[in-house]
C-alpha cells in the first residue's frame, strides 16, 4: 500500500511538471504610472481647540464648556450648516506636576469647521478669537470637486503607464496587448498651513485688516502599477 501511495505521488508530480513544461509562458511587462492634477482649493477645514487646567475636574470641564458653547454659537451665527462642524476630540486627564508636587486636571476639546466660502475666512478667524478659543491647530484645504479631479488623475496615471510600456517595447519591435493586472497605490497630499504666533498675536492685531491666507494649490496624485501582455 505504501509503495502504491509513493507511486501515485510520483505520477502526479511528473504529470504536473509535464503540464507546466507544455504551458507557454505569457510574455508580459509591468510598469508604474503616475497622474497629477493641481487645483486651487475652494474649501477649508479649520481645527479649533480649547484647553483649561485646574485643580478640580469639574472646574476645568466647566471652563471648557463655557468656551465651547461660545464657539458653537459663533459658528451658527455665521450660517454654517450643522453638517459642516463637529466635535472631534474630548479629553479630561489627571496629571502630576513634578515641580509643584501636586496633581491637576487638563481638559481639552476640539471642534472642526468646514468653511465652504473661503472669502469669509479672515472675518471668521478674527471673530473666533473673541470666543476664548485657546488653540488653532491648523487648516486643511480641499476642493468641492475632489471626486472629479481624482478620476482625471487616475486616467492620466493609466495613460502614463501605457506610454511607458510602449516606450520600452518599441525598442524591441514588440507591441503591448491587454492589461492583466492593475494595482492602485494612490495618495492625496493636502497642504496644511499653520498660524504663526498663535491666537494671542491674532487678538493683538484684530483692529488691522490684513491678508492672512495663502491658499496655494493642492496636488491630487494617482499612482498605478499595470501588467500588460506583450504581443
Amino acid at each position: 500500500m505504501k509503495n502504491l501511495v509513493v507511486t501515485l505521488i510520483t505520477f502526479f508530480t511528473v504529470m504536473t511538471y509535464a503540464q507546466d513544461q507544455k504551458m507557454p509562458q505569457i510574455p508580459q511587462i509591468t510598469v508604474s504610472g503616475e497622474g497629477k492634477i493641481k487645483v486651487v482649493p475652494d474649501q477649508g477645514i479649520i481645527s479649533l481647540g480649547v484647553e483649561n487646567t485646574g485643580k478640580e475636574a469639574a472646574e476645568v470641564k466647566k471652563a471648557n464648556d463655557i468656551i465651547i458653547e461660545k464657539i458653537l454659537k459663533f459658528i451658527k451665527s455665521n450660517n454654517i450648516p450643522a453638517t459642516d462642524f463637529q466635535t472631534t476630540n474630548v479629553s479630561l486627564n489627571k496629571n502630576y506636576d513634578y515641580e509643584k508636587k501636586k496633581y491637576n486636571y487638563v481638559a481639552n476639546q476640539t471642534v472642526t469647521v468646514t468653511l465652504k466660502d473661503l472669502t469669509k475666512y479672515n472675518e471668521f478667524m478674527m471673530g473666533i478669537t473673541e470666543t476664548g478659543v485657546t488653540n488653532i491647530h491648523g487648516v486643511e484645504f480641499k476642493s468641492s470637486k475632489m471626486e472629479t479631479y481624482e478620476a482625471e488623475a487616475r486616467k492620466k496615471a493609466i495613460l502614463n503607464a501605457k506610454q511607458k510600456a510602449l516606450d520600452y517595447v518599441s525598442v524591441l519591435n514588440q507591441k503591448i496587448g491587454k492589461a492583466l493586472i492593475i494595482s492602485d497605490n494612490s495618495q492625496t497630499f493636502y497642504p496644511q498651513p499653520m498660524f504663526k504666533g498663535g491666537v494671542m498675536a491674532m487678538q493683538a492685531d484684530a483692529s488691522a485688516p490684513r491678508e492672512t491666507l495663502a491658499v496655494g494649490e493642492i496636488e491630487i496624485n494617482a499612482n498605478v502599477q499595470v501588467t500588460f501582455v506583450l504581443d
